[in-house]
């Protein structure tokens, strides 16, 4: 207590946020007050520091911006008090929070860089992740959004305007699609924003951090993240198909090993899901109900690794593919059309980068 508490005053004094709430929670290391305190880069809507207290090293993480910051708060901690169960651990040691200031005392893990079959890593630690709840959670977390109708009215504009005609079969697929991932009840941990950056290398062992997001879901949702490129992050890197298959082989692996059952879900309505939502095209300090496909189709813009109409033809040539010989047969022929007639209005389009780290 004492530790987390000089550090959050530590905070306190350099953000002039005032007096600071006590903070709860327990906390394992020695006693000792803050004496280095240095910025570390991070997205708008969080403040993040790395803190030398005592003799012991922790990150130390304040929630800001937005209407939902308390939302965000609550859902980071309720995910790492529910992940710290994962043995080995897949997330950092909280060691005390204050709901008031929203700001989180962590381990400090010292990461270093992926190996080359980071994919296959990163599979097999969102599978034990996703693994670490069950029904017995409901509750604990907010329940995983799908796409609405309004992404898919979007989405069917979209096509219009590529001038693909939606037929009425057609229609009837993507209706399905989104019935299904609104009746979803699986109750795996979703991280929320699983993207290269949130995954750390420590030790041999893939761990997570951000889980400002974090859910309760179908577990492939964010398996398809593989697939459709990191649709909520800067990084869009296109993962090589032969690791691909072995990550995917070994999320089932791990998933069969830790709860005895197969995945919920399906992993070509994820990935058709991904594929509607405009806002997987810009960041979320962006994600204001703005109507992105539409804007894609009168200008393109750049956010991280890769463009937005970049980032939507491979998404269209990821559905193509699994959906082929499958019920959406005719979802991914729309994409092949659909993907088709963007190339012929954007022909100097390049493809993702690779997905190497």
């Amino acid at each position: 207590m004492k530790i987390v508490r000089s550090a959050v005053d530590a905070i306190a004094r350099r953000t002039g946020s005032g007096a600071v709430a006590s903070v709860v929670g327990g906390m394992s290391s020695p006693p000792g007050a803050v004496t280095r305190l240095r910025r570390l880069a991070s997205s708008p809507r969080s403040r993040v520091w790395r803190a030398d207290v005592g003799e012991s090293t922790v990150v130390i993480k304040q929630i800001v911006g937005g209407t939902d910051a308390g939302e965000r708060f609550r859902r980071e901690v309720a995910a790492l008090r529910l992940a710290v169960r994962a043995d080995p651990p897949l997330v950092p040691a909280l060691l005390g929070a204050d709901p008031e200031r929203r700001i989180m005392v962590m381990e400090c893990l010292d990461a270093g860089d992926p190996p080359d079959d980071w994919a296959v890593g990163y599979a097999t630690a969102l599978a034990r992740l996703h693994a670490t709840t069950n029904a017995d959670d409901a509750g604990t977390l907010p329940r995983w959004s799908p796409p609405g109708s309004e992404a898919l009215d979007a989405f069917v504009r979209l096509a219009g305007r590529l001038g693909v005609t939606v037929a009425p079969t057609v229609m009837a697929e993507l209706d399905g699609v989104l019935d299904r991932l609104g009746r979803a009840t699986g109750n795996a941990l979703l991280h929320g924003d699983p993207c290269p950056g949130n995954d750390l290398y420590a030790g041999g062992e893939t761990r997570f951090v951000d889980f400002e997001q974090a859910a309760l879901g179908d577990g492939l949702i964010e398996l398809a993240y593989l697939r459709v490129a990191f649709p909520t992050c800067w990084c869009a890197t296109a993962v090589p198909p032969p690791l691909l298959r072995r990550a995917e082989e070994a999320y089932h692996v791990t998933w069969h090993a830790a709860t005895g059952t197969r995945p919920q879900g399906d992993l070509a309505d994820a990935c058709v899901g991904w594929l509607l939502r405009g806002d997987a095209l810009v960041e979320r300090a962006r994600r204001d109900g703005t109507d992105h496909l539409a804007a894609v189709v009168r200008r393109d813009w750049s956010w991280g690794t890769a463009t937005a109409r970049q980032r939507l033809l491979h998404r269209l040539g990821v559905v193509a593919e699994i959906t082929a010989d499958t019920g959406l047969a005719g979802v991914g022929d729309l994409a092949v059309m659909m993907r088709s007639r963007a190339l012929d209005r954007w022909p100097t389009l390049r493809p993702l980068p690779a997905g190497s780290r």
